[in-house]
This record gives C-alpha cells, structure tokens and sequence, in this order.
C-alpha cells in the first residue's frame, strides 16, 4: 500500500509530508487492531526485554504525538523527541530536504519542538506496550555553559515515564551542541547525569537506563575519548549515531549543498565504521544501538556484525514504507 501513497508524500515538501504522516499516524494508533503484526524477535539489553530489536529513530516523532500508530507498524521498541525544556521552533524553514538519488535526507530542524510537558502528555495518553525511550536536548537559547540545566530539567521531567533516557549531544543543527562530545564537556554532563539517575533511582523506586547519542563524524581518537568517558561514568549505552556533516558520498546530487544533517542510505557506511570502532574499545562492557543509513536487511545486519545490539530506522523507512521494518524485524539475526 505504501507504494501507492508514497507519490502523493514525495510532491510535497519534505516537511509537509512529514507532518502529514505524523497525523495519518496518530489515526491508525486510534484503531482497534495493527494493520501489522509486530514480529517476535526477543532480546534483552540494558536490562530491558525487546520484542523484537528494531526501533525508531529520534526526530520521526519529536512531540510523542503518534506513539500508537508507530508501535503498529511493527518495531520492537520507539524512540520520541528530541525534546527541550521549553517550547521552540527550531530553523527557519524550508529546513527538510529529499536527496532522492540516494534516498538520503538533509535537515536542520533545529530541535523544534512543543517542549518536555506537552511530549509527558502525550507519553501518558499511548497505549503502546513496547520499549519507550526519550530523547532530551538543550534550548537553543541556553548558552552552552548551562547545558547541563537543560537536561537535568528533562531528565527529571521524563524519568518516570519512559523506559530509557537518550542524551542528544550530537545533533549539528543546534549552536556548539557537538562541543559535549569532548573531554571535560562530556566528563561533567556524564557525572552530573549519572547523580541525578541514582537520586531519581530513589525516588521513583525504578531504574532507567541512560544513554548517549553521538556524531558519526569524530576520528577514531574522538572515538576512543568517548568510549572511555562512557565506561567511567557507566552510562548505560551508546547510540552510533546522528547525522553527519559529511556530503562525500552526495557530492552533485539534489540538494547536496544545504546546510544540516545528513541521513539515509548515504549514511550507511559512515555509521557501520563507527558502530565498528565503538565496539573494539568498548569490548562489550556498554551496549551499542546502531543508528544509520539501515536501508536493507544486509544493512542492518552488517550494524549487528559490527557490535550493535540494537537498530534504529527512519529516514529509509520514509523512503521504503514499514516493510522494511517487518523485513529487519524477522529476519535480523543477533549475535
């Protein structure tokens, strides 16, 4: 069915069809059936039990408003947001962009976002009995130096109710964000964040896994930094990763020139190398979720081969419809 829908999203502006799907969406996740079955591949990571170990990405759902339609289509758990303290509305538009050659996506979206307490109320609403996680960020408006305000905010905010928390620090499409992916920057939000998981471990009585979203674009020395930050603060995983910056691989192509993040299949082989290098200097002491360019079940499973326990999918999903998440869903084999 995908295929006869997907002309009439593709001639609109990227954006537009975006919206349009999120509210299509929140529709199905009223009905009182699953237009699909979510297949059954069970894992456990994190302490958490998947069905099955596919996921959606960060930014397909920034509000929480479509929780239900997305957990019928068939992956093992969701990811929403990323979310702010405060309501924003991120870059100027047009801010979303096909690369259609190679089924890639260009944004600078900005974390535009209703803010935490609007995504809490939608969280409460959902029925949706699969893993939750949500991803937090900082206000544009927050000046670097008090990033760390931002996401205790969220973190405090969105403990309760979810099953894991995701710390965005990679996005390209906020001011000096990647700047906490290095030494002290990172050192002080881990240890701060870790405090304050242990204080509301005690205050809701259930523990909550954090974990780290980061860039595809740091060296293997970035690479190794970060990986030793995480194994010293024991952050509970590690997702590899966000957009990149990289237009290597859409050189010539539509769109190429637009400032923002890359995704999609372009990304693919930026974000395997990654997922590989995290997994040498992890050596199995911190789950990886590889995030990126998944656009086939050969794909996928290259992520898992490379170290990954977990997958995430979006912007081919845009492109391929939900059968890609039925076919990695059934098919991935995990190590």
């Amino acid at each position: 069915m995908y295929s006869l829908i997907r002309p009439f999203l593709f001639s609109l502006e990227a954006e537009n069809a975006h919206q349009l799907s999120i509210q299509a969406l929140a529709l199905v996740g009223k009905l009182p059936f699953s237009p699909l079955v979510t297949p059954s591949n069970p894992t456990t990571v994190m302490g958490l039990n998947f069905k099955n170990p596919i996921g959606l990405a960060a930014g397909a759902d920034k509000n929480g408003e479509a929780i239900d339609g997305f957990g019928k289509l068939g992956f093992g758990f969701i990811e929403v947001g990323t979310v702010t303290p405060l309501a924003q509305d991120g870059n100027p538009k047009p801010r979303q962009f096909r690369v259609l050659e190679a089924e890639g996506i260009i944004n600078r979206n900005g974390f535009n976002n209703k803010g935490v307490d609007v995504l809490i109320e939608n969280v409460k609403k959902a029925k949706y009995d699969g893993i939750l996680g949500i991803n937090i960020g900082k206000n544009a408006l927050t000046p670097i130096e008090h990033s760390l305000d931002d996401y205790l905010t969220c973190l405090r905010k969105v403990y309760e109710y979810c099953d894991y928390v995701t710390v965005n620090i990679s996005s390209p499409n906020t001011k000096n964000l990647r700047s906490l992916q290095y030494g002290e920057a990172l050192d002080d939000l881990l240890v701060n964040l870790k405090k304050e998981q242990a204080q509301l471990l005690q205050k809701i009585g259930q523990y909550r896994p954090l974990v780290l979203k980061i860039a595809p674009d740091l060296t293997d020395e970035e690479i190794a930094s970060v990986a030793d930050s995480l194994v010293r603060h024991q952050i509970d995983g590690v997702i590899a990763g966000n957009t990149t910056l990289s237009r290597e691989s859409v050189v010539g192509l539509t769109h190429f020139e637009q400032q923002g993040g890359l995704s999609g299949k372009p990304l693919h082989q930026l974000s395997s190398r990654l997922i590989a290098r995290l997994s040498v200097e992890l050596n199995g002491r911190i789950p990886i979720i590889g995030s990126g360019g998944i656009h086939s079940l050969e794909s996928g499973q290259e992520k898992i081969n490379a170290g990954a326990s977990l997958l995430q999918v979006y912007s081919a999903m845009i492109y391929q419809g939900p059968s890609l998440i039925q076919r990695l869903a059934k098919h991935v084999k995990l190590k």
